[in-house]
């Protein structure tokens, strides 16, 4: 699930970030060649939102390798999220360089549209060990880590919390409904469901055909059962400080004052700052009570990745296009202009982007995300559960029959 938000600096304060980031992308990197250069065409797929972003970088590029090539690099429109579909149907004329979202990686290297990235080991230190998972298959690093920033966390108003307060899901609707306000979280989206499952000990992946998945989310066995988390939403479904809502909901709550806090992403960061002023805060997710024990929430992560097209005419240039892409300095860029969070680790703890509380949080909830790695049949029947709690069970099936229901759905071939 891929999502996109902006973040708005002060014009003067912007302009002088950039300037220092083009300071440091103007280091040479490799002494210019004679001008009479052979030809290099390659075409870069990136999200239509970051055309003024790559435009940017692309003309950098061309700058810093004056004399080396004759470049001609052409910019083209293509969604993250769909990626993948758009370059199997013509792969040896697809793009050179791609953005992809990490959950298409596993398709890509078995479709053989991406080849093992020289020099693994520089990509590995630079980067947050989960995005350099993100980007490898077997521990083979296949594409270069761009962002660490599709996740979740919670957002808070600090007018109506404490900081002991946001540690416990279950005071934050107490505290909430004596208000006669809400705290949100979406259940119509597995996505988000998942939060409740993902740290309890039941499982859910992918199985090595690529395609089906495992799930052990009805089980009734271990410490932490199925019917306990099942129960537990049951509960937060009944709670008057509980609203299930999708992304327009929260705003909508956000703005008209009766969502105080919530599950979300830094796509709305800027909204959610400038509803709340001074009481704008975000944190990691807290702990629930499921099974007479607090659990901490888990979360999806998500990375975007740079691709190298394996049937590239220009592999060689395309390679360092993709590097100089993915560079510190341009994943610092990416975060003033697109407000992305950087999955390089100097970048990453660069003074601007720690002073992003939506950034900083989504780094503190890191320690308890798991990559998004499951199948299409995992959406339809995690919905179906959701919404006949949300209803209250009008079919009056045990919650052991809903939940052997959904896995069935959810691993079905």
């Amino acid at each position: 699930m891929k999502k996109k938000f902006n973040i708005w600096f002060p014009p003067l304060l912007l302009a002088a970030l950039l300037s220092g980031c083009q300071r440091e992308n103007s280091k040479p990197l490799e002494k210019a060649q004679a001008p009479d250069a052979d030809p290099v065409n390659l075409t870069v797929w990136g999200a239509q939102e970051d055309e003024e972003l790559l435009g940017q970088i692309l003309e950098e590029f061309k700058t810093q390798y004056r004399g080396q090539a004759d470049f001609s690099i052409t910019y083209t429109p293509q969604s993250e999220s769909t990626c993948t579909n758009s370059l199997m149907a013509d792969l040896e004329n697809g793009a050179d360089v791609f953005a992809f979202a990490d959950d298409q990686l596993n398709t890509l290297v078995a479709a053989g549209a991406l080849e093992p990235v020289e020099n693994p080991e520089s990509v590995k230190d630079s980067n947050l060990p989960e995005a350099v998972m993100a980007a490898s298959v077997k521990d083979t690093l296949y594409a270069l880590p761009l962002t660490a920033d599709n996740g979740y966390f919670l957002y808070y108003n600090s007018d109506y919390f404490s900081e002991e307060d946001i540690l416990s899901w279950d005071k934050m609707l107490d505290k909430a409904a004596s208000q006669n306000k809400k705290v949100s979280m979406e259940w119509s989206s597995g996505w988000y469901v998942y939060s409740l499952f993902g740290n309890t000990g039941l499982t859910l992946g992918l199985n090595d055909d690529g395609i089906t998945n495992y799930c052990t989310w009805n089980s009734t066995e271990g410490e932490i059962k199925g019917i306990d988390v099942a129960q537990a939403m049951t509960n937060m479904a009944a709670h008057p400080g509980f609203l299930s809502t999708d992304d327009e909901g929260f705003l909508q709550g956000v703005n008209d004052g009766t969502i105080i806090a919530g599950i979300n992403g830094v796509w709305n960061a800027v909204a959610v700052e400038s509803a709340w002023g001074n009481g704008y805060r975000a944190t990691k997710l807290p702990s629930y009570t499921c099974g007479g024990k607090q659990v901490q929430m888990a979360s999806f992560s998500g990375y975007k990745l740079i691709g190298v097209n394996a049937y590239s005419k220009n592999k060689e240039w395309a390679a360092k296009l993709a590097q100089w892409i993915a560079s510190e300095e341009n994943q610092k860029l990416r975060f003033l202009m697109r407000g992305q969070g950087p999955s390089n680790k100097n970048a990453a703890a660069w003074e601007e982007v720690q002073n992003s509380p939506a950034i900083t949080a989504l780094l503190k909830q890191s320690e308890y995300s798991f990559l998004q790695r499951i199948g299409g049949n995992f959406w339809d029947p995690v919905s179906k559960f959701t919404s006949e709690i949300l209803a209250g069970n009008p079919g009056g099936k045990s919650l052991q029959e809903q939940l052997d229901e959904m896995v069935e759905g959810i691993t079905a071939p």
